[in-house]
């Protein structure tokens, strides 16, 4: 039998493609220290209509910022950072450190309304070494996960099955947060 699985958002990812649909106007009201090629900066940043959903925000608070990841081990993965550009935990204030937490606690209660998400891992790599991506701008991680989630394709082809988009698990999220506006 010839079976195939489908996931053609990932081939951006394969090709290593940096390219994104960006309006021809964008604007952008930068933090002190931002980088501007980091992807968290970026959707710090701009204030162009429609930006939160091309860049996956999925709640903006007073210290911290929660985007869904573009490239996520498990549906619903979350990536919730300070807004501002900072790389260790000590530059972090209490503040940060706080609503950084609130965010995780609400974005687990979304997550299981949203997607009846059973469990979670909850973390932070710090540094390269440590096995960050984007080890410059501090980003903790929320996976979601089911029992029995973990299936062959995983161990017999290094394969995670993500079986929801980015545009639904965003417009998902956002009605259980309330952010949807609702009919003109």
């Amino acid at each position: 039998m010839d079976e195939r699985l489908w996931a053609p958002w990932r081939l951006s990812y394969v090709q290593g493609d940096k390219r994104e649909e960006i309006p021809q106007k964008v604007e952008f009201e930068w933090l002190p220290g931002a980088e501007h090629d980091c992807f968290i900066c970026q959707a710090v940043a701009e204030r162009t209509a429609g930006a939160d959903r091309r860049r996956w925000v999925v709640d903006r608070r007073e210290h911290c910022i929660v985007i869904l990841n573009k490239y996520p081990y498990n549906n619903g993965h979350l990536l919730i950072a300070p807004l501002g550009h900072k790389s260790r935990l000590d530059e972090l204030t209490p503040d940060e450190h706080a609503d950084i937490m609130d965010a995780a606690g609400l974005m687990v209660r979304t997550l299981e309304e949203a997607i009846r998400a059973q469990g979670f891992n909850i973390g932070l790599n710090l540094g390269r070494v440590g096995g960050a991506g984007l080890p410059g701008h501090l980003h903790w991680h929320i996976v979601p996960r089911w029992d029995g989630d973990t299936n062959f394709m995983p161990v017999t082809a290094g394969i995670t099955v993500i079986p929801q988009s980015l545009d639904a698990l965003w417009e998902a999220l956002a009605v259980s947060l309330g952010n949807l506006p609702g009919p003109s």
